[in-house]
């Protein structure tokens, strides 16, 4: 029994404000690895009386540099759709067209170009690929075997160099690269401090992401928790005072609100964070 989730089940206070009941971080089943097309999760959403839906589909590359995710001649369609269901369901679900990606230097003018000519109400940066200083391309859910804690520098340099373009109003699981074993040091109080430095520079919302927690908790090196939202990470976070915003993740529309999401907001509390509903529009500098 867990009374904080009857608090949050719709309309929910925090402090003596009344949160909408949103969730800005949604798949379909495009990207490969995920089920349910948008209808499907506008069907949840009604049903679940949130107030804002916002899909967030992993983004392709005109180049479709990466696997799991939609190809590129597959994004008109998919935000055609959401258009049209925005269109449709005017009045009853404020609906927004977004997509997750990759900070990749090289892809500026792609990222302008997604709000500029694609008219996206917003991107998130999901660092799930990351490019270190030496020029390597790692894969952030399965680092280098022999890996040790430098290698969350690089990921904080590579998440700082992203938030600077101003481009990312929301960063998803700011702490995913504890989903390896990597015990919790000096290394990672730094790049903690450097990852909550840029949000902060940015105006970027941090996100505490559901989808960790429905991977379970198990024993690392720095304790048993979940592979992320992890605790260190989150304590810092709660002392910075930033805004942090609680996400699905959902890749299965049965997720869209769940007792994973109720999870979060009971870990919020836990924690001391400062929640918000929503986030500023980038600056597209």
């Amino acid at each position: 029994y867990n009374p904080f989730f009857r608090v949050y089940t719709h309309y929910h206070k925090e402090g003596s404000a009344l949160m909408r009941k949103v969730n800005y971080h949604t798949h379909t089943a495009l990207c490969l690895h995920a089920g349910g097309m948008e209808i499907d999760y506008v069907r949840e959403a009604l049903a679940a009386r949130l107030d804002i839906l916002g899909f967030s589909d992993h983004a392709p590359f005109p180049d479709n540099r990466f696997d799991l995710r939609m190809q590129y001649r597959e994004l008109d369609p998919y935000l055609q759709r959401i258009y049209d269901l925005r269109n449709r369901l005017h009045g009853r679900l404020n609906i927004l067209a977004g997509l997750e990606i990759e900070y990749c230097p090289d892809m500026l003018p792609y990222y302008k170009s997604l709000y500029e000519k694609k008219h996206l109400d917003y991107l998130i940066l999901g660092q799930h690929y990351f490019t270190d200083t030496s020029g390597r391309l790692i894969n952030t859910f399965r680092c280098p075997e022999g890996a040790d804690s430098s290698l969350v520098i690089e990921y904080a340099l590579s998440v700082h160099k992203a938030l600077a373009t101003g481009l990312f109003p929301i960063l998803a699981h700011p702490d995913v690269i504890f989903v390896n074993d990597l015990a919790w040091d000096e290394n990672c109080e730094k790049a903690t401090e450097l990852i909550l430095r840029s949000a902060r520079e940015a105006g970027t919302v941090l996100e505490l992401n559901a989808n960790g927690v429905r991977r379970g908790k198990r024993k690392f090196s720095d304790g048993v928790r979940y592979p992320y939202p992890h605790p260190f990470f989150w304590k810092k976070v709660s002392e910075s005072g930033l805004p942090v915003l609680i996400n699905s993740d959902c890749h299965d529309p049965s997720l869209l609100w769940d007792d994973a999401v109720a999870e979060c907001y009971w870990l919020a509390r836990q924690w001391g964070l400062h929640l918000t509903d929503g986030f500023s529009p980038c600056s597209r500098s």
